[in-house]
């Protein structure tokens, strides 16, 4: 009247061992899967990031990470000024500036 056990099991008393190799392969395996599927491609996006906040120059015109559409007057180390209207310039870090976009995409919206 076992349900929960299998009749096998319970007459012959041995339990299953499993093997170590199997596990730590598994292991390595899911490692792997983590690697390929999550980090690699976070390292990535990060790089272009990078390379883009590099890149920015006077003229450039831009979307903040607040949403903030603008274009750079003035570029320095770590902080940039973008004119968000005429007469109208915020400063705000590189690293804050999400997206490059194409010359005259702000024209183009008024």
């Amino acid at each position: 009247m076992n349900f929960l056990i299998s009749d096998a099991m319970a007459q012959s008393g041995a339990q299953q061992q499993s093997d170590p190799m199997i596990t730590l392969f598994f292991m390595v395996g899911i490692f792997a899967v983590m690697y390929f599927l999550m980090i690699r491609p976070q390292q990535k996006r990060m790089k272009a990031h990078q390379e883009m906040v590099n890149a920015l120059g006077v003229g450039d015109e831009v979307i903040t990470n607040g949403g903030t559409l603008g274009k750079i007057t003035h570029v320095d180390e770590t902080f940039a000024k973008v004119e968000i209207a005429e007469n109208t310039e915020v400063h705000v870090q590189r690293s804050a500036i999400a997206k490059v976009l194409p010359k005259g995409t702000i024209k183009s919206l008024k």
